[in-house]
């Protein structure tokens, strides 16, 4: 797990009720790649515990990230250290993404 630098809130809506969460630099995430798959986990320790848990295919996680790109393009509230620390994560994904993939089972040196 690794500790959150920000904030994340979160609300799940039902028709009878609803619930919402915050984590905090006090949580932590975990972020699991797997083949069809992202996992991201939130969890808030403490006497207040709280864990959430979204699994999301790469398709729906490439519209998302689709998205966002095209939802900051048409503004310009980021200051710098948030458009660095974006930057910096976006760059590890295309790196990533642009390394070829290994065959399974065997494992980078």
């Amino acid at each position: 797990m690794k500790s959150i630098s920000d904030k994340a809130e979160v609300s799940v809506d039902f028709p009878d009720k609803t619930y919402m969460g915050s984590f905090g630099r006090e949580s932590s995430f975990d972020v699991k790649v797997e083949s069809d798959e992202v996992l991201l986990r939130l969890v808030r320790a403490g006497a207040e515990r709280r864990e959430i848990a979204v699994h999301l295919h790469y398709y729906l996680l490439a519209d998302i990230l689709k998205e966002i790109g095209q939802g900051l393009a048409g503004h310009d509230f980021l200051d710098e250290s948030h458009r660095a620390a974006l930057v910096d994560g976006v760059a590890a994904l295309a790196t990533s993404l642009k390394a070829p993939a290994l065959p399974k089972g065997r494992k980078k040196k």
